[in-house]
Parts: structure tokens; sequence; C-alpha cells
């Protein structure tokens, strides 16, 4: 008897699909096109086992859809540009380039062993000259569309490694490598207008109905719509020639309970005021400390400086309030400046309780109507609550009446405007770091900001860098940085900031359409291939990732190079949990965890041990780390159970949507029921082609509720249930008594079910058995709508109320056929020991009720 070996089975089908060009995707328009595309990796030097759970979901849509039909593209790349090559190459001395190349090779080596169904000559990285060179075109063709500007903006900037930080990279206000206190600068940066596009990309999230809900939501909570007022408040007395400052608010109902007016660290008068007072600007330049995130200016000890300066309230002359600069005001939304009303705003709160600033209650709880102490009153916008001597004359009315109400009344006055308002702000693109796609522009000084020629893209980096003092190696390397002017020929320097890594995958769904076009797109290619019909990958990204690449869809259409369709560029998507692991710890004599690999430890009835004895601290279900050692590695695990193993159990143990524990036990159990598949088949092939058996029917019947239960787990994402289906199938199948004709259909079947999840055992019993050509390349069995038609009914059999037995009959029979056999049942004709029942009740198809 065969054994199964898929050291031997996997790499032999993994030769012979690429013999045979099995998943090369070319366009064919007698087919119906699918794309499927995960989110893709970023080279950090080795896969681990969530990019197997991750691709492995995506393989089994792709090889399914081919199954099915369907000309399928499901590429593969690598989002390569970044600060860990940088930071990688300042701690070794080598090259970005190097770092990331060798990485990719990695990871390529190491992914071509689980089989996935990708077409592999279309792989590029976003740092392939090729990639950038296009991307580089885009931008001058976003800068001629004026979807791209330059502007002076607040950043984050990193005093020791002299870089702008982005967002994400800022840590408890310190930058993610140095550690260094962030501080606020103000640059000049290019940025995409993509507020221009804030409502339209709202609106469009109604459109997306095969996103989760929950992602659409952290969209529309990101753009931020909101409607508010907009008026000004006159200075009691004229300052640089300011007489009034303008005021947006989302809240102007508590318009009475104004406090102080609080203008921005950045605000222009907050910059010409502490260019005559050393004591302000000091105070001010504390409040620059720090990131400009939200989430940053939100976390941080609210600081403020009062002015000198004085605002009249606009509805009452008489009542000035002071104006104060507060760093928890953002300049890029809104005006930049704000009024305070502490008792319904817990920043606001905080800060004039800090400053001893007045608070005034503008209304109450309707049941508990109590002054503001030491929390805001905030409740909810469509709670009632008590208004206290409101100017628009309410009384009980929610917080949105009211916000609509004082809207109508300042309008009605001439006092202000209603104004609607994104919270999502220009995306800022600029980053002082060598290792990233070069802005192709040229500062002139006779012809300013000059964009290059695209006949001399793409603009590569140079290689002869160093990165052995802080700073962007580009500022310091005269040979590339100075340059001809591609307008006047005159000298001139390139931009040497980079691009965001945001950019490189904003767009590389449509590159992989045509990858190596002249042009970004191939625009046949694009009409054809595009959308992309289900895209993958982690909630983490739900929100800047596929904002940006929304909007860089509709950009490339306003420039030519994708289709109208193209708009909304993801017409499905899933968002997949993570892999998890336990944690395994001792403590060293200071009491310090010390974690230890996996494979370091010997489970022993639920408890894990050292090869010294030393029992392991179990933290169970943990995100996979490679700081505390919890990782997984696939390749042991192809070694030790083969890869259509790692697939199987990454795919089995939970719904896909949902985290799931790694654990060895689980992996043997999969690999032991593999095994078990492979026995049955060879056991089947051996037996005689004419033998007879008894339950064809019966099988067959089996085989045809599998085929509609997995299709339907496939097509849903319900992987999880599909394998549960499979196992019961494989169960049903072990036990059959059928002929050997049934019982090979039904192997041969069972390999086809199984052949998304684990393609090279499912392709090798498909050769086991005969079977025509390449599993891979044949059509999904179709289940027989007759044979999913039920003849019988399992009729559960009471006796005094009680469950005592059950029979089997024809779903037609009459009733009175079915009396007959029910009081032929064993248990029946115990419980009436010879006697005659008192009642017999048959409910058709449901039940048979006895009573004695």
């Amino acid at each position: 008897m065969a054994r199964y070996d898929p050291s031997v089975i996997e790499p032999k089908w993994q030769s012979a699909w690429e013999k045979s060009g099995t998943f090369l995707a070319k366009r064919d328009e007698t087919k119906p096109k699918y794309y499927v595309l995960e989110m893709f990796p970023y080279p950090s030097g080795r896969i681990h086992i969530g990019h197997v759970r991750n691709y492995t979901m995506g393989d089994v849509i792709a090889r399914y859809k081919k199954s099915t039909g369907h000309n399928v593209l499901h590429p593969m790349g690598f989002d390569a540009f970044g600060m860990p090559a940088e930071n990688a190459a300042m701690a070794s001395g080598g090259h970005p380039k190097t770092w990331t190349y060798e990485n990719i090779d990695t990871m390529v080596e190491q992914m071509k062993p689980l089989g996935f169904g990708i077409d592999w000559s279309r792989m590029f990285a976003t740092c392939d000259p090729e990639y950038y060179g296009q991307q580089q075109a885009l931008f001058l063709d976003f800068l001629e569309k004026g979807l791209v500007y330059r502007k002076n903006a607040i950043v984050n900037w990193d005093p020791v490694d002299m870089t702008v930080l982005a967002n994400e990279q800022v840590e408890d206000g310190r930058g993610w490598r140095s550690g260094a206190l962030v501080e606020r600068r103000e640059l000049t940066q290019w940025f995409f207008k993509i507020s221009d596009m804030s409502g339209e990309l709202l609106d469009a999230l109604d459109t997306l109905d095969d996103w989760p809900a929950k992602v659409r939501l952290m969209q529309e909570n990101w753009i931020g719509k909101s409607r508010g007022l907009q008026f000004s408040w006159s200075l009691t007395e004229p300052a640089h020639g300011i007489d009034t400052l303008d005021v947006y608010t989302t809240r102007p109902d508590t318009l009475m309970g104004a406090s102080f007016l609080g203008i921005s660290p950045d605000h222009p008068l907050t910059k010409a005021l502490e260019a005559e007072n050393p004591d302000l600007a000091a105070k001010v330049a504390e409040m620059r400390k720090g990131g400009t995130t939200e989430e940053a200016i939100e976390k941080a000890e609210k600081l403020g400086a009062d002015t000198g300066l004085r605002v009249r309230h606009p509805l009452n002359p008489d009542w000035e309030i002071p104006v104060w600069v507060a760093n928890f005001i953002l300049m890029d939304y809104g005006t930049g400046a704000i009024f305070a009303c502490p008792a319904h705003d817990q920043r606001d709160l905080d800060f004039c309780r800090k400053y001893n600033l007045p608070v005034i209650d503008t209304f109450v709880a309707l049941d508990d109507p109590k002054p503001v102490e030491t929390e805001a009153f905030v409740p909810p916008k469509t709670e009632k609550v008590k208004w206290i001597d409101h100017f628009a004359g309410l009384d009980e009315a929610t917080g949105q009446e009211a916000i609509d109400a004082t809207i109508d009344w300042m309008e009605a006055k001439g006092l202000g405007t209603g104004v609607t308002k994104f919270r999502l702000r220009d995306w800022g693109l600029s980053r002082q770091r060598y290792w990233g796609c070069p802005i192709p522009v040229v500062h002139c000084d006779a012809c300013g900001v000059v964009p290059e020629k695209k006949e001399n893209l793409p603009i590569e980096l140079p290689e002869d860098v160093s990165f052995d003092i802080p700073g962007n190696p580009l500022d310091r390397h005269p040979t590339w940085r100075d340059c001809a002017c591609p307008s006047c020929g005159a000298p001139a320097r390139r931009e040497t900031d980079t691009m965001d890594t945001f950019v490189d995958s904003s767009w590389y769904f449509a590159r992989f359409t045509a990858p190596r076009a002249t042009t970004p797109t191939d625009m046949a290619e694009a009409e054809y291939w595009m959308n992309v019909d289900q895209y993958i990958g982690g909630i983490e990204h739900a929100i800047l990732h596929l904002l940006y690449s929304r909007f860089f869809a509709r950009a490339m259409h306003i420039c030519g190079h994708l289709p109208e369709k193209s708009k909304e560029p993801f017409d499905a998507l899933f968002t997949q949990g993570m892999v998890t692991h336990a944690i395994f710890q001792t403590r060293d004599a200071n009491g310090r965890p010390v974690y230890h690999y996996p494979e370091a430890v010997e489970m022993r009835d639920g408890k894990g041990f050292l090869e010294d004895g030393t029992e392991v601290e179990i933290i169970p279900s943990a995100k996979m780390s490679k700081s505390k050692n919890n990782v997984v590695d696939p390749m042991n695990i192809i070694a030790s159970y083969g890869a259509d193993t790692a697939r199987w159990f990454v795919l089995s143990d939970s719904p896909p949507e949902r985290d799931v524990e790694w654990t060895a036990a689980g992996a043997e159990a999969a690999h032991r029921h593999l095994g078990r598949v492979w026995t049955l088949c060879d056991r089947i092939a051996a037996m005689d082609a004419d033998a007879k058996g008894e339950g064809d029917v019966d099988l067959l019947r089996e085989m045809h509720k599998a085929i509609r239960d997995v299709t339907l787990g496939v097509e849903s994402f319900g992987f999880n249930a599909a394998i549960a289906r499979l196992y019961a199938f494989t169960n049903t199948l072990a036990k059959s008594k059928a002929g050997a004709a049934a019982q090979k259909q039904a192997i041969m079947t069972l390999a086809q079910l199984m052949s998304p999840m684990t393609p090279h055992l499912a392709e090798d019993i498909w050769a086991h058995q005969g079977g025509e050509g390449l599993l891979a390349e044949a059509a999904w069995p179709v289940a027989d709508e007759a044979m999913l038609v039920e003849n019988t009914v399992t009729l559960p059999i009471q006796i005094n109320g009680k469950r005592r037995s059950e029979i089997t009959v024809a779903k037609d029979l009459p009733k009175e056929e079915v009396e007959k056999i029910a009081l032929a049942d064993d248990a029946v004709v115990k419980a009436l020991a010879g006697g005659q029942p008192k009642k017999l009740i048959v409910v058709p198809g449901r039940i048979v009720n006895v009573v004695i």
C-alpha cells in the first residue's frame, strides 16, 4: 500500500502546474474574468503562518473560480520601499536595495512550496525602477490635472533622524526608530488633493455592498462629514492688522457657554504675537513638541498661554472673553480657532480647570439638573436636555435639534453661515528619506518648480549612498541632486523628498493588469481585468490604504489610466483574522520574562516543559510576535507535515474572519486526516472495477449533498464549514459498502472538492484514480438537484411523551403504513407488552406519538 508522502507529492505537482502554465493569466474575451488579490506583503525576510492563512484564502477562491470556467488573475508582488530597509542598512552597513531584494528572494522561495496558484510572471516589487518610474509618470499626470500641489504644512519632525514621520511612525510622542521627542515643524511639502473628493468618497461607501459594514463605518468616520457654523468674533483692539477671528464649530448650540477663544499654536495671529513676545514664544515652542496626530494631541498634557487679547461675544458686545493659545487646536481643521465650552467638552473642561477659567452650563439633564464639576456633560445628540436661557428660545430639545435651530437662527440674524466640512485632510506625501520613489520635479531659480520630462523617467535612486550620518542621503549627493532644468537648461536641483510608501500600494492593483506596460496601465488590459473582484487583507488597513487606493483609482480615471467603472476598484472585500499561538515563558533571576520557541517546549498533559524539565508559563492565543518567540515558521510545518496540512489547518479551525490559534496537536490531526484520505484513495484504486456492493445510491446522494454544501461554503467564505462537510463525507465514504464504480466516483469528487484547500493531495488522488489531465484545470462538480431531494424521512417515536426510538420511512408513505411500521418497532412492541395503544398519532414528516 502506498504511503501519503507530501515531500514527494507536492514538488511533483508544483512542477507540473508550472510546466503547463496552469496559472498564467491571459486576456480571453470568451471567458468571464475573475481577479482575486491579497494585500501584498512587505519583504521582511521570512513568511509566517499568518501569510499562509491570508494567501491560502485567496488561493481557494482563485482555484475555485478557475474550475467554474472563469479566466482568473491571481498575482503577487512586494511593497518594498520604506524605513525598515534603511534601518537595516544603518544597522548592518549594507544597502537597502540589497537587503530588500535578498528578502524578496527568500520569501518567494518560501511561498512557492505552498502551492499557491499565482501567476508569478506578473510579479514586481514597488522598488523596481520599472514600477516606480510609472508611479512618477502618474505623479506628473496628477500634477497637470491639479490633483497634487505643494504648500507649507505642519509635520512630525524627528530631530535625531532628521526626517518627517508619518502619523503611524509616532509612538507616544516619540519617533519609532530614534525614540526622540517629535517636534511640530513647518516645512514645504507635497500633497494629494484627496479632500476635494471627500463627499464623493463618503457617498460611494453606500455602493460597496460586499464590503464589511465595520470597514465602511471606519472609512465614514475617518472622512468625518459634519455640519457646523462659521462666524466671527471681534477683537476689542486690533492686533497686527487683525480685527476679527473666524471660528468654525460643530456645536454652535453651546455658544452661551463660551469660556475663552482658543487659537492654534500655528495660527497666523500666534506667529505674529510670538515674534514680539519672548515669553509667549517660549510657551508656544513647548506646545509644538509632540506629534501632529489627533490622537497624540488628545493624549498630550493640555498646555495654554494667555495672549492678553480679548474678543467680544457675537451675541453680546459687552461680554468679553480672553484669547488663549492652546496646544490641542489643529490649524488644518476648520479655521484654526475655536470657542471653548468646557461644560460640554471634556478637553475644554480639563484646560479651564487647569488655568482657572470659568465653566458655564448651557444645558442640563432632564432628570438630574446638576452643574458640571470634573466631568463634562456630553449626552448623545439624540437625547433631550433642558436648555438654560437659550438665545433661540429652546426649552427641552435634543442636541441635534438645538444645533439645527442655532444655525438657522444665526443665519437669519446675519451672524454666521452654516458650513459642511469634512475631517479628511489632504494627503501629505513628502518623506525626507532615501528608500522611496523620488518625486519627479526639479527646482530652478529661474523657472521655479519644474516637472521632469516623461522621457527622462524613471528618475532612479543613486546606489552610491551612505547612512553614516542622520538625514536624507539624497540631500548630500551632488551628482544626483544637481541637474539641468528640464525647461531652461540652467543649473537646478532635484527634489530630494521621496514619496510616502502608501503611494506605492495605492495603485499596484491596477499595475498587475499589465505589469510590463510602458505606461502606468494598458487600458485594454485594465478594461478587461478591473475591477478586483475579491480583495483580501487585514483589518489594520481598513482606513488609510483603502481610502488612498479609492482616491488613486479616481485620479487615475481622471488622467485616462483606468475606466469609469474602476473609480471604486475593489468590488468585494474580506478582512481575515490573525493566526495566534501560545507564548511560552519562564522568568530570569530578576523576574523578567524569558521567551521560548514552540519547538523548544514539550507538551505533557496540558503543561509545557523545557528539555531540562523546567515548566514554562503558558499564555494562550496570543498574537504572533518575533519578540515573544511565538511565531510559527511555515517551512518547519512543510518539512514535517507538508504544505497541504498547513493550508488545511489554517482554513479548518475557525471562521476566516476570526483569529485561529495554531497548535501542534491541530496540525498533527490535520496531517492524520489527509493521510487517511490518501489511504482511502489507495484502497478504492485497488478494488476490482466490476465489484458490486450495496448502498450505491445512498453514497452518491451524500456525494451530491457534499458538492452543494462545499460549493456554498467556498462561495460564502465559509471555508471552515466547507471543510467540516468534507470531514463528514470522508467518514461516509470510509464506511460505505457501495460498489467500486460508485466509490471511485465519490473519491474523485472528494478530490475535486478538496482541491482548492489541499491542491497537491487532490491532484495525486485524481491521477491515482485515472482522472483526465490536471485536476487544477478540471471543471468543478455540479450537484444533481434530483439527488438532493430527500426520498425518506426519519421520524422520532415518543412513548408517553418520551423519545424512545425512531424509524426511517418513505417521505410519501401513507399514514396507515407509517402506523404499521411504528407498531412493529422493537421499542413500541416492548412498551405495549402485547396490548394495544391508547392513542397512536402520526404527524406526517415530523413525529409519531404512542400513548399507552
